[in-house]
């Protein structure tokens, strides 16, 4: 089946749980991290599905690479966006143009992206800012979940990895 919506997605406690990173000294690569409930499934079930998946994240690529790979999830991604690379981090437009870019998409598509993440601060604004719906999970305990301003607003909001696909089924079905 051909989708129409396309999921941009943040790693650290959206996916992975940053509690459980394993990290290398002095560097800070995360060696290894498991997931967080129900993450793996729900990433795994939405990629099956045939949805284009993007990685927009903060942090250092071979951290990326070592969690994603340990949990299975690496090949998910049809293009990613990591700050290590573009030199700027969330929520900085320049996160979500390279991604766009990556996936060879353009400023019309923008009405067909959603960006799933943990972070007002960071996912919500960085994406609001560059004009694509957002999506907060807010299963995190090491984030402030509410917004100090208009922009840090979410479009929806979800409390597990679980509820992700019922959402994305729905917004995708609006886009046909």
């Amino acid at each position: 089946m051909d989708h129409k919506l396309i999921i941009f997605t943040d790693i650290g406690d959206t996916i992975i749980d940053e509690g459980s990173e394993v990290r290398e000294v002095p560097y800070g690569v995360v060696l290894r991290a498991d997931c967080i409930p129900g993450a793996k499934e729900t990433m795994l079930a939405l990629y099956e599905q045939g949805f284009t998946i993007a990685m927009v994240a903060d942090g250092l690529t071979e951290s990326f690479h070592n969690t994603m790979t340990q949990n299975g999830l690496e090949h998910i991604f049809a293009a990613k966006s990591i700050s290590e690379e573009n030199g700027v981090e969330k929520p900085d437009w320049v996160m979500f143009q390279k991604a766009l870019e990556r996936l060879g998409l353009t400023e019309n598509d923008k009405g067909r992206i959603i960006m799933v993440g943990n972070n007002l601060k960071r996912d919500v604004l960085g994406a609001r800012r560059f004009g694509i719906r957002s999506v907060l999970l807010s299963w995190s305990p090491r984030y402030d979940m509410v917004p100090s301003c208009e922009e840090e607003t979410p479009d929806y909001v979800i409390s597990r990895p679980e509820e992700l696909p019922e959402l994305v089924n729905r917004l995708d079905a609006l886009l046909s």
